[in-house]
């Protein structure tokens, strides 16, 4: 047994151990932070204590032994208690044995030993337990090798992968998700039985699958964890509208590239520039339209028409589906995918000011997210190519800058109100108030007037009058 006595240096670690002492009960650090501190992983902030007995009990003595006696959260159906202390979450359960039934992944538990405790736990890294226990205080328990796979960086299950998995199904998007996080290979057999007991993912509810895809979706190269969803087939069956993409159709030997592959390069890409996970779930999703609406046509090939429109209602039906939140951060993913080939059509040396100060209303504060995400969806493999597209949108943010710092276009609102043209004109709230309110917008959009107020009252009189409207005097 190895002896990781600097691990344990916090004094809250004392105080545990006294208070188990106290209480006559076996109490072990386990999981997370036993595996983040061999792996040299920043600072814990959520520790996992299992006691050889009561956890609420041993719960309740540590906060009795701290100075300023922390509250103590207590979950009676799940037989664990929380506290808060020194800037951590600490989590105290007794150590317990489970069986599954099929159509569950909440276990029946009962009372156990230590092994028990290890023996229920995902994997083997998560297994890792380090004594709190006077006799034995910061010896590392590991019975299944988990420092081993550590150190060999595989994910692997305590006990067999195949009840593993089918026990709790969730266990296989953490095995995943892991994997995505740490840089590690699931082994072999592991993998087969992710593969294997795949349609077991359906008893799972939406919102523990969105928790894990999220984690996987802010790691630092989410493809990893995408990939490996879709190699054990679980991606066709949490986000199909992204599987659909997979495969290049060749007719007349004209060819369109592998939408599916693209688009895990454009979310790495995009990951390298942001941790805003709305902002890579947009680029995630911001060619899903396209398998709807692929054509071929013989004179000009493969088309994709419409796809950003189509993709961005396909968002709210996904987004309804999975229970992920149906809110601003939607509408932002939303806004993202419809407006996702705009840029690149205002590089053209002739773009007109008018293009660019539309886009700039239209994306309005999230122009520069918009033009990450363009900048992401350059995934050519041709340096020339690549180094033209970059250059290309370089021209745009010029174009960007120029026009937001001489027209302030950015979120307007038209300097004359609906209410002053009502006050004008005499009018009451009807279909004239608004035609000349957009026709303001757009004389300003177009660059016919600047967006000032003097010019929109003028044109405002003009459009009244070709309306028909006098001014009241």
């Amino acid at each position: 047994m190895e002896n990781y006595k600097e691990a344990l240096d916090h004094k809250i670690f004392n105080v545990i151990s006294l208070a188990a002492e106290e209480l006559d009960v076996e109490s072990y650090v386990i999981g997370g932070f036993v595996r983040d501190h061999l792996l040299q992983r920043g600072d814990p902030k959520d520790i996992d204590v299992v006691a050889v007995g009561s956890g609420i009990e041993l719960a309740k003595k540590v906060s009795e032994l701290l100075p300023h006696k922390p509250k103590v959260q207590v979950f009676k159906n799940y037989g664990t208690a929380m506290l808060r202390a020194f800037d951590m979450e600490i989590e105290f359960v007794g150590a317990r044995k489970e069986s599954y039934s099929e159509d569950s992944r909440n276990p029946i538990v009962e009372n156990g030993t230590l092994q028990d405790d290890q023996n229920r736990r995902d994997f083997t890294i998560n297994a890792l337990a380090l004594s709190l226990n006077k006799n034995n205080f910061g010896e590392l328990l590991d019975p299944f090798n988990g420092l081993k796979d550590l150190k060999s960086q595989i994910i692997r299950t305590p006990l067999d992968p195949d009840v593993t998995y089918s026990d709790d199904p969730l266990r296989m998007l953490r095995a995943i998700r892991f994997a995505a996080q740490l840089g590690f290979r699931i082994e072999k057999e592991s993998l087969k039985a992710i593969r294997e007991n795949k349609d077991r993912i359906k008893i799972i509810s939406k919102e523990r699958i969105v928790d894990e895809l999220n984690k996987i979706m802010l790691s630092e190269k989410p493809s990893v964890g995408f990939a490996l969803l879709h190699k054990t087939k679980l991606l066709k069956l949490i986000l199909p509208e992204l599987t659909a993409l997979e495969g290049i159709d060749e007719i007349e030997g004209q060819r369109h590239k592998d939408n599916f592959w693209h688009t895990l390069e454009v979310v790495d890409n995009i990951s390298e520039n942001t941790d805003d996970l709305w902002l890579r779930w947009a680029a995630l999703l911001h060619d899903i339209g396209k398998a709807p609406t692929k054509k071929f046509h013989k004179k000009i090939g493969w088309t994709f028409h419409g796809h950003e429109f189509v993709g961005a209602k396909m968002v709210y039906k996904l987004f309804k589906r999975l229970r992920l939140p149906l809110n601003e951060k939607m509408k932002f993913v939303q806004k993202m995918v419809l407006m996702s080939s705009r840029p690149i059509a205002i590089v053209d040396d002739n773009t007109t000011d008018s293009a660019v100060r539309r886009l700039v209303f239209d994306a309005g504060d999230n122009i520069e997210d918009l033009m990450t995400l363009c900048e992401a969806d350059i995934t050519t493999k041709n340096p020339k190519r690549f180094d033209r597209y970059h250059n290309n949108f370089k021209i745009v943010r010029q174009k960007i800058k120029e026009v937001e710092a001489r027209d302030h276009i950015r979120n307007f609102q038209p300097p004359v109100s609906g209410e002053e043209i009502m006050e004008t004109f005499g009018l009451t709230p009807c279909r004239e108030v608004g035609m000349i309110k957009d026709a303001i917008k757009e004389a300003i959009l177009e660059g016919d007037i600047p967006n000032e107020y003097d010019a929109a009252h003028n044109f405002m009189l003009k459009k009244g009058q070709k309306l028909g409207l006098q001014p009241v005097k």
